[in-house]
This record gives C-alpha cells, sequence and structure tokens, in this order.
C-alpha cells in the first residue's frame, strides 16, 4: 500500500536517480529540466513550485516509508475545476509492480476528493507505451495528439494529451 505525502527537500536523492538516459530524461519532463538531472536541479524545480499557488509537488512512499515514486499537480484552474498531472516517474526498481497505477489513483482521488476537481489533464509521449497504457487503465482518453517536440534536431515525437473527468472516474470506480 502506498502513501502520498507533500514532497520534500531530502527526496531529490531518490528522484534523481530514476532517470536513466537522454530518452527516459525526455519522455519524462519534456526537456523542461536540464538533464542530467540532479538533486540541484529537483531544487529548483521545488523553489519555482512552492512560489506557484497552483502547484505541488507530490512523493509516493512504500509501507516503510521509503520514496518509491513522484509527481506534480500543476495549472489547478478553480473555475473551470481542472489540474495538470506532470513529471510523473516511479523507481525503476518498482516498476511493472502496480506502483504506478497505485500512485496515481491516489493522485486522482487528492484531485477529485479533496481539491474538488471535475477535469484532470496530463501529457504523455507516444513512445512511451507503458505510461500511456497506465493513463488509459485508469480511464484517460486521448484528447489530442501534437506532433511538436523535437527530441533531437530532426526527431519528432508525438505527445498526446489525455483526460479523465471525475463523472467517468465515479462510473469506472463504480464497476
Amino acid at each position: 500500500m502506498l502513501r502520498l505525502r507533500p514532497y520534500k527537500a531530502q527526496d531529490a536523492r531518490y528522484v534523481a536517480d530514476w532517470i536513466c538516459g537522454p530518452v527516459e530524461f525526455s519522455k519524462w519532463c519534456a526537456n523542461r529540466l536540464e538533464y542530467p538531472l540532479t538533486e540541484k536541479g529537483l531544487q529548483e524545480l521545488q523553489t519555482r513550485i512552492e512560489n506557484d499557488e497552483k502547484a505541488w509537488l507530490f512523493t509516493a512512499l512504500e509501507p516503510q516509508g521509503v520514496p518509491v515514486g513522484f509527481f506534480m499537480m500543476r495549472k489547478a484552474d478553480y473555475t473551470s475545476n481542472s489540474v495538470h498531472l506532470g513529471f510523473i516517474v516511479i523507481n525503476p526498481r518498482h516498476r511493472g509492480k502496480g506502483y504506478g497505477k497505485e500512485m496515481l489513483v491516489l493522485a486522482l482521488r487528492y484531485a477529485f476528493d479533496i481539491l474538488g476537481m471535475d477535469r484532470i489533464t496530463l501529457r504523455a509521449f507516444g513512445n512511451n507505451e507503458a505510461a500511456r497504457r497506465c493513463y488509459k487503465g485508469l480511464g484517460f482518453v486521448d484528447e489530442g495528439c501534437d506532433r511538436d517536440f523535437e527530441f533531437a534536431p530532426g526527431q519528432w515525437w508525438e505527445c498526446y494529451s489525455m483526460v479523465l473527468t471525475h463523472e467517468r472516474w465515479r462510473s469506472s470506480q463504480a464497476d
């Protein structure tokens, strides 16, 4: 059973080790941070997010309290009741065990039940099949696809905008 808590500075040492190589880094953050990911880079992200009243960083903990996952909520819009998930990652040693889905279920509950959101969005690259499968398994649907992310000169990736509504989430939980 995973638990969520607000991200703490000491979590950076874990998260920085979970991103292995430039391709995985790009899939994770769309190059919005500096590669390679370092504790200092995560501290800079934390500072930016702490100064943004519409964004939060979260850490998922395994039962013993050790960090195993990380994600961000941002772009909280209290008028349209929507929030965006991003920078979603699970410790590579725990991938394929359902931790990603479990962490996201906690994130969805927080967004829908605590924040009162009606709509959650995220983006995923077409070449990140495992992530897209996980998101679709939770009820996210494609809302659009951009082909505007240049991973390397002349190398373009498809990026899918995905959405999950509270209504869709509730109906999938009732099944």
